[in-house]
This record gives structure tokens, sequence and C-alpha cells, in this order.
């Protein structure tokens, strides 16, 4: 009887000290389709969203007094995204005309005096319709007078109209043959791609894979 009892003792106690063992958990590795020219795409949960967020967005999603942020400041901190043709830095952006979707003609050069985020996207690319809704909000906070936002897809105009309704974007989207776009444009080596145009017409940062809003609002508003 005092063997058995010994027994039940041991067998409880092993029990308790699993369970204050700390639990572990898994992290799938980001997926990088070869056919595809997509790069950052992140891991996703069961609703679709990203599983993993900028250090950025989880540090800075509310203002604080202090000094301004820079770009090295954004840039050091991202995670799914990462600056690219940094030698355009400085430099006036070319200008170029394209219609979108609605028949309206826009010139880059036309958007001086307010920002520009030009967008290089796709309908196929999982990681661009990550990215939606983070550029519908944006059009919804941010206004028309001081950000202009373009969205460039080389895909057939009816194909992108149909995926713009779907998706109710709020924001301008342009179906365009990028090979016939003045270089930097018609070399984007993975989409999606951002190029960050100032108000002096100057290209700011271009960068590529996903950008969440507050990534976005953090470079329109770094020095």
């Amino acid at each position: 009887m005092a063997i058995v009892s010994a027994i039940i003792l041991i067998t409880v106690g092993i029990l308790a000290m699993l369970r204050q063992q700390p639990s572990t958990q898994t992290q799938t590795k980001p997926r990088h389709d070869h056919n595809q020219p997509l790069l950052f795409e992140p891991p996703v949960d069961g609703s679709g969203e990203s599983a993993k967020t900028d250090e950025f967005t989880r540090t800075n999603t509310e203002p604080t007094a202090g000094p301004k942020i820079t770009l090295s400041d954004v840039i050091r901190t991202a995670r799914r995204w990462a600056p690219a043709y940094k030698s355009w830095y400085g430099k006036t952006a070319p200008d170029f005309t394209l219609t979108d979707i609605t028949g309206k003609q826009h010139k880059l050069s036309n958007y001086r005096g307010k920002d520009v985020m030009i967008i290089f996207w796709a309908t196929w690319c999982v990681p661009c319709h990550m990215e939606v809704p983070h550029l519908i909000e944006l059009r919804n906070t941010v206004s028309e007078d001081k950000l202009a936002i373009l969205a460039i897809s080389d895909e057939y105009p009816a194909l992108v109209k149909r995926f713009a309704a779907d998706r109710k974007i709020n924001y301008t989207v342009i179906s365009a043959n990028m090979l016939a776009m003045p270089s930097p444009y018609n070399s984007i080596r993975a989409i999606p791609s951002s190029f960050f145009i100032d108000s002096e017409g100057k290209i700011k940062i271009a960068t590529e894979g996903v950008l969440s809003l507050d990534a976005i609002k953090a470079i329109l508003q770094a020095e």
C-alpha cells in the first residue's frame, strides 16, 4: 500500500512539473514563389491577415512628443519591406502621363506641392492584396490635397477595373505598360513596390515589400 501511495505521489508531482513547462510557438517561414516576382511575403494566419508586423508599427502607433523621426529610423525598424533603388533618392522623379481606369489622365509633375505615393502591384499578387486595406485606410485618413496615391498594374484594364470594384478601392488605379515607362519604374524587380515622391517632385524613398498603414505614414512624416 505504501508503494502504491508513493507511485501516486510521484505521478502527481511529474504532472505538476509538466504543467509549469512554457509552451512553444512555431512560426511559418515566409514563402517565396520563384515563378513570380514577389519578395517579402509575410506569414499569414487563418484569417488571411499578416502574422507579423513591423517593429515600428508595434511601438509607434501613437504620436509622441520629441524629435521627429528620420527615414533612417523607419528603415531600421522595417521587417516586411526594405528600401530599394537607393541611387535615385533625392533625384527628381522622372515624369510620366498615364490614364486611370476611369479615363482620367495623371501627369506626375502636375502633383508638385503635394506628396505622391506610386505603388506597383498586380491582381494575382497575394502580398499586394494584403496591402490594399492599408491603402484604402490611407486614402480615408489623408486628404487628396496632401497626398496623391497612384497604383499601377501591368495588366488588362478590364481585369484591373473589376478587381478595384470588388475590393472597393478608393484611390487612383491605373493599368499601364510598365516597360514603356521611364527608369526606374520600368525596372521593377518585385511587387508590391512603392515610390514616395515629396512635394518638390523628388524621390524620397522607394520600397519593396508589404507596407502597413503605420509604416506608410511614418515614411511620409519622416525627415
